[in-house]
């Protein structure tokens, strides 16, 4: 069935609102895709916080133009689905994952941090520690010095305590 003309219309200011302020996406073809993949992909999309959309590379193209997701306008052809999240590491892991269970998913290109990159570079990114474990690492390493400072200004009264226990042992 033809779309209007308004139809179209929300579907681009969908596109603006939704991809075309993304700074981080990914996109992909899905030939063969079934639809319960489909929709197990979605989930696992949305259980790191992202979403999935099959486009209309027409439509998106126009709602990209000017913004970051512009600079893969050469991408848009074919079947093309994209799937954006704010945290790039965590989405690509998840999709990588799935695209080793099911061939019918190929990258063809993203965005991350408003930079285009390669498909080839998708996986370099999934093999990236999550955010988590990144902030995880740095609380560690800002804790450890704080943590030697504490355990070395503890250590000054006990060690009053046992020079003055000497002394006193000393006397008696």
């Amino acid at each position: 069935m033809a779309q209007t003309r308004d139809q179209k219309q929300e579907l681009i200011d969908h596109y603006e609102g939704a991809l075309a302020q993304s700074r981080h996406a990914f996109l992909m073809s899905f030939d063969g895709l079934t639809v319960t993949q489909a929709t197990d992909l979605r989930a696992r999309v949305r259980e790191q916080g992202g979403s999935y959309e099959v486009v209309k590379n027409r439509l998106v193209l126009r709602a990209i133009e000017g913004q970051d997701l512009g600079e893969l306008k050469d991408q848009f052809r074919g079947p093309t689905a994209v799937a954006y999240s704010e945290d790039p590491v965590s989405l690509a892991k998840a999709l990588t994952e799935f695209s080793k269970d099911v061939p019918a998913i190929q990258f063809k290109g993203g965005l991350v941090d408003g930079q285009a990159i390669e498909a080839s570079e998708v996986e370099s990114i999934a093999s990236l520690p999550g955010r988590e474990e990144l902030l995880a690492k740095l609380l560690f390493l800002l804790q450890s010095p704080i943590t030697r400072l504490a355990r070395g200004l503890a250590a000054i009264p006990r060690q009053l305590v046992v020079v003055l226990d000497q002394i006193e042992k000393k006397k008696a």
